[in-house]
């Protein structure tokens, strides 16, 4: 998988999740930063002091790991460590990470 294609699943997956309306989006939008074999799917939400100013809050982790051909999912735990996602913490493929991401069922990324 080359990263044009990574690029465009990211992109495909955010539009997914991300809010329909342009001025929720304002305030409640996601995105992602590629860290080289490491993917970070972050929540971006405007400073409440200064509207002007937006911070990113990662909320999951994708790692491929090359020597087994796998993908790695992490959650991000409130004192700001990465964890392994239980009950599947790896996968065979990026679009297999992304989905057990949206369904989200133990409510580890969205809360």
């Amino acid at each position: 998988m080359d990263t044009v294609d990574i690029i465009e699943q990211l992109e495909n997956f955010i539009d997914t999740i991300r809010p329909v309306d342009e001025e929720i989006r304002k305030k409640l939008d996601f995105g992602y930063n590629i860290d080289n074999q490491s993917i970070i799917l972050v929540q971006i939400r405007p400073d409440w002091k200064n509207p002007q100013i937006f911070h990113q809050s990662p909320f999951a982790k994708m790692t491929y790991v090359k020597a087994s051909d796998k993908w790695k999912i992490y959650w991000m735990r409130s004192n700001g460590n990465w964890d392994p996602y239980e009950p599947a913490p790896t996968v065979k493929s990026l679009k297999g990470a992304l989905e057990i991401i949206r369904d989200d069922k133990h409510h580890a990324f969205f809360g």
